[in-house]
């Protein structure tokens, strides 16, 4: 699985690299579900997740539709703000209390209040430093998870375009409960099995192929103590990686939920030092050769993609980070 990645979010990148055209009213349509959805107060998992770097590509705006995209961002990290500040002052507040009550007496209850306030306040702080901040920082502004939205280079018409889409494929035809696990959790659509390709993935697999630039990945593994640590992979060679992914274009057919752009990345047997690291599986890396070929798909030759799969590259993945 690719539980989460350090990707590319400047579009203007994916020009340079390979002359795309940018879809971006589709961009505007991303922030405008965002804040209607709080407008709205829908739950937070309906409510679209944008990585920060996605909004430096409207800094600053130059035309008009960029212009009333960077607006919904001022909005939005406005409105965020201040329930941050407002959150930061009632936890100094209610630290402050606890911290009387511990003066006086020690208990249970205030040595909680003192604990959970206290981290509190460091999140608080970090997440108002981080919406005030105008400069690329790409291990945080640039990582993505399941649920999150990303740019995501395709061939449309014969020409490559970038649109954003959502790391977490919901196929054409599908009831939008395929999303969530009957416990709640986002459902593994986010990754497609190499093996599973002809099969649940049949609709998407030689028709709609995508690709996704990253430079790193995470996984999450087993830790040894019956808990979870998460892991972090990067090149050796320093290379960015192309990851195959396929995407779909959903639309309810009652017309009542909007449009969804969605992909997945596709996933094949473990490198051995990523099954060294205790994870099954790892993202297929293509060469910059295929990218073309792996674009522009023949439903009726399966066998020249699964190819593109075999001569993909190499990179030793080296373990670049574990954290409990």
């Amino acid at each position: 699985m690719c539980y989460s990645a350090e990707a590319w979010t400047l579009y203007d990148n994916y020009v340079k690299e390979f002359g795309a055209d940018i879809d971006i009213r589709e961009f505007w349509e991303v922030y405008l579900k965002r804040d209607e959805a709080y407008r709205v107060r829908k739950p937070a998992k309906f409510t679209p997740k944008i990585p920060k770097g996605m909004d430096l590509n409207f800094l600053p705006p130059k035309s008009d539709l960029e212009r009333q995209i960077q607006e919904l961002i001022s909005e939005w990290n406005g409105r965020k703000l201040a329930e941050s500040e407002a959150e930061l002052d009632a936890q100094k507040a209610r630290l402050a209390a606890a911290e009387a009550k511990l003066a006086k007496k020690e208990t249970k209850a205030a040595l909680n209040d003192q604990r959970i306030a206290g981290n509190k306040i460091k999140q608080m702080e970090r997440w108002i430093a981080d919406a005030k901040r105008t400069k690329l920082e790409p291990a945080k502004d640039n990582r993505i998870f399941p649920d999150w939205y990303v740019p995501v280079l395709i061939s449309e018409n014969g020409r490559k375009v970038v649109r954003p889409m959502r790391y977490h494929c919901r196929p054409a035809g599908m009831d939008p409960s395929i999303d969530w696990t009957k416990d709640g959790r986002v459902s593994g659509t986010y990754n497609a099995r190499r093996d599973n390709l002809q099969h649940f993935w049949r609709n998407q697999f030689g028709y709609t192929h995508g690709l996704m630039l990253a430079e790193t990945f995470y996984e999450n593994v087993d830790d040894g103590k019956g808990g979870s640590k998460e892991i972090q992979f990067r090149p050796r060679t320093g290379e960015t990686m192309y990851i195959a992914c396929l995407y779909s274009h959903w639309v309810d057919p009652k017309g009542e939920e909007p449009d969804l752009w969605s992909f997945a990345a596709i996933t094949d047997e473990p490198e051995p030092e990523v099954a060294a690291a205790g994870h099954d599986r790892t993202i297929i890396n293509i060469k910059p050769e295929h990218v073309d070929a792996w674009l522009n798909p023949d439903p009726n030759n399966l066998d020249a993609l699964f190819a593109i799969f075999d001569d993909k590259r190499h990179p030793y993945y080296e373990l670049v980070k574990e954290a409990a």
